[in-house]
């Protein structure tokens, strides 16, 4: 499989961790391909929070400088090495899981993915909607199935209903045949009752403790908080016997009281989940449950607004800001 390729390209890199003014857009040279690589000419990029703690430096993670920023993309083939079977020169492929482990990133007019970090796009699938879910959705489905491991009649909480993750789990877990409680702004509640949810609670609401526990009287099997603001300690008492809480805050969570107490009389849990941390394995079966998300519910990720790939920088000042409700799409020239 062999294509012609410039000896460059366009990218947004840092030479260093730092804010978003270090991110600079040039020429760097195309990666090369590893021997079970693949080379992908890049189609669209998301920017994700991640994104910017490990530009910043506060996610920890080696990284080969000049470094291409980014994680999400989809593309089309260029060439592959002789052990990364199953790809041909110009099919559709996607992938989130670059730009972090001593990975370079996908914010590039090209990228090489390892064969195992690589998915085909289903052809019925816009590219845009595969590289929007491709984070939250993946997200979504490893915290739900993989972590918490949901089963079908369970009731699940799931705080933040109205964000792209929270969307995404909402739709996964009523698919899966749960009973889902929801929390979001009241002027986003229909669009989460859309999704399938049985209740949806005002996140402002002064009572809004009281109405989570009449919503699920027994308890929830799974709490799920995808908006950062949930109690550790309310969560844990809104528990079922046997629940399980995934923690999945940002790295501006505070630190919080643990009630191990209240954990041990419950038989319940508690596991801490990032993205980062999920073998190809589980990243794998996540890309399967994206693909089946977007085509079996109406759930669809918000796109906020798409932008040229020389404006990385300003992308993440904006997500950094939080002036950004939904996914920052950017197109490679």
């Amino acid at each position: 499989m062999t294509d012609t390729v410039p000896g460059d390209m366009w990218a947004a890199c840092i030479d260093s961790v730092g804010p978003a003014g270090h991110i600079r857009y040039g020429r760097l040279p195309v990666p090369a391909v590893g021997p079970t690589d693949v080379l992908v000419r890049v189609g669209t990029v998301a920017v994700n929070p991640v994104d910017t703690f490990v530009r910043s430096g506060a996610y920890a993670t080696p990284l080969p400088f000049p470094f291409v920023v980014g994680r999400d993309l989809t593309g089309e083939v260029v060439r592959a090495g002789p052990g990364a079977t199953g790809f041909a020169r110009g099919q559709r492929v996607w992938c989130n899981s670059l730009g972090h482990a001593g990975r370079q990133g996908s914010f590039a007019q090209y990228a090489t993915v390892a064969a195992e970090r690589l998915y085909a796009a289903p052809p019925d699938l816009a590219d845009e909607d595969l590289v929007a879910a491709a984070h939250p959705a993946a997200s979504a489905w490893l915290a739900l199935f993989r972590h918490a491991r949901l089963r079908a009649g369970e009731t699940v909480y799931v705080g933040g209903g109205a964000g792209n993750v929270g969307g995404a789990a909402v739709a996964l877990a009523v698919r899966a045949g749960a009973r889902v409680v929801a929390t979001a702004r009241a002027e986003d509640a229909g669009a989460v009752r859309a999704l399938g949810a049985a209740e949806v609670l005002d996140h402002r609401a002064p009572d809004l403790g009281e109405q989570t526990r009449r919503a699920a009287p027994d308890g929830y099997d799974v709490h799920l908080d995808t908006s950062g603001h949930a109690v550790l300690a309310d969560a844990v008492e809104a528990l079922a016997p046997g629940g399980r809480l995934v923690a999945m805050v940002g790295l501006g969570g505070a630190a919080a009281e643990l009630p191990v107490g209240r954990l041990y009389a419950k038989d319940a849990s508690i596991v801490g989940f990032a993205l980062s941390n999920a073998t190809t394995a589980d990243l794998a079966d996540a890309a399967r449950g994206v693909v089946g998300l977007l085509r079996d519910t109406p759930w669809r990720p918000r796109v906020a607004d798409r932008l040229p790939l020389s404006l990385t920088a300003r992308a993440h000042r904006a997500l950094e800001a939080g002036e950004v409700r939904g996914r920052l799409l950017l197109t490679p020239p």
